[in-house]
């Protein structure tokens, strides 16, 4: 069973997200940590980087993006007040203050070109029209340095039978997943132009995702 299409317009998302906002974490704890600290891994951060996270959400991912870069400048955008509210309370307890989050659009970065040593990335494109994502991945290009690194978290495609029930409830209500289904974004990096890119599949309470790594 593939699923290619996005059932979710973007009001239809933020609403969706504003709604699961509170228990967002409990279903990161079961299905999405091992697939978070694998990117971290991937992203091999340096302090006093400049870094962005675009779908930052209540802050997993942000959170040790502070801790591993406190002198660095620490940028993330969400479409979603309630998980960004979410994700500045995190923040405000790291004992960093080289951050901001605020309100962001991935189709249109608000960035100067060629800013970012590293741009972050989970459980988003997963939320997109296949159609987009080259839109997006030439947003990420513009933002990025020569040579910066780009690191992605998505659900993706099942390999295993028992994966395959997450497609099964996608089909039932995409509002359950938080509008998520299976996708491959492999070649959609080689085409939009990246370079090493590195590719990493894992399963998580039977939840698939995949992580990538790539750089300009």
């Amino acid at each position: 069973m593939t699923i290619s299409a996005s059932k979710l317009n973007k009001p239809e998302v933020v609403e969706v997200y504003t709604q699961t906002a509170l228990i967002y974490d409990v279903w990161g704890s079961l299905t999405e940590t091992k697939a978070r600290q694998r990117a971290l891994a991937f992203a091999k951060i340096k302090n006093g980087e400049a870094i962005l996270e675009v779908a930052v959400g209540t802050g997993l991912t942000f959170l040790e993006i502070l801790k591993a870069n406190p002198d660095g400048e620490n940028i993330g955008i969400d479409l979603t007040p309630a998980m960004l509210e979410k994700a500045l309370l995190k923040a405000s307890r790291s004992g960093t203050t080289g951050y901001k989050l605020t309100i962001g659009d991935a189709y249109a970065l608000e960035f100067p070109a060629q800013h970012f040593d590293l741009l972050m990335n989970s459980y988003m494109f997963d939320l997109l029209p296949e159609k987009d994502f080259p839109v997006v991945l030439s947003e990420f290009k513009r933002v990025l340095k020569p040579g910066g690194r780009l690191v992605l978290v998505n659900m993706t495609r099942a390999e295993k039978l028992y994966q395959k029930i997450w497609e099964g409830v996608y089909h039932l209500n995409p509002r359950w997943l938080g509008g998520c289904r299976g996708v491959l974004l492999l070649n959609h990096l080689q085409t939009a132009g990246f370079k090493n890119i590195k590719r990493a599949m894992l399963s998580q309470f039977g939840f698939p995702s995949e992580i990538i790594s790539a750089t300009l």
